[in-house]
């Protein structure tokens, strides 16, 4: 929405020749970013698990935090633009959410550079003495 010479809110008008070029070559680009981000993402949550519950602690979260996060996104980026008359307050929420990850992460999250996954998974298969 956006306002008219009035100042009443009017529908926003479609573009009406978008350059398919650029907006191709800009997804792309999005592309490229998450593909450097998932890729990092997936291995360090393979590592930062015990082998034992590894699968539970790294599906159950990820797949919960992306459903919850992303899945709302957009409800609440729109929420918040329609409260305010801000198209730009919209983008607070992921903000916030990726500053409140980099937080948390800062704190909480310990280096797996010398622990051997491996050595955990032999651990639990070594016979017991008992």
């Amino acid at each position: 929405m956006s306002a008219d010479a009035t100042g009443a809110l009017a529908a926003a008008l479609e573009a009406p020749h978008p350059d398919s070029g650029k907006l191709i070559l800009l997804v792309f680009i999005q592309i490229i970013y998450v593909g450097m981000v998932y890729g990092p993402v997936a291995a360090y949550l393979v590592e930062a698990f015990p082998a034992k519950v590894r699968y539970t602690s790294l599906s159950l979260p990820y797949h919960i935090g992306n459903g919850i996060f992303g899945g709302m996104l957009p409800l609440i980026g729109l929420s918040i633009c329609a409260a305010t008359g801000n198209i730009y307050a919209g983008l607070y929420y992921p903000m916030a959410v990726a500053a409140l990850t980099f937080v948390v992460g800062t704190i909480a999250l310990r280096e797996t550079h010398g622990t051997r996954i491996w050595d955990e998974v032999d651990a639990h298969l070594a016979p017991q003495e008992s």
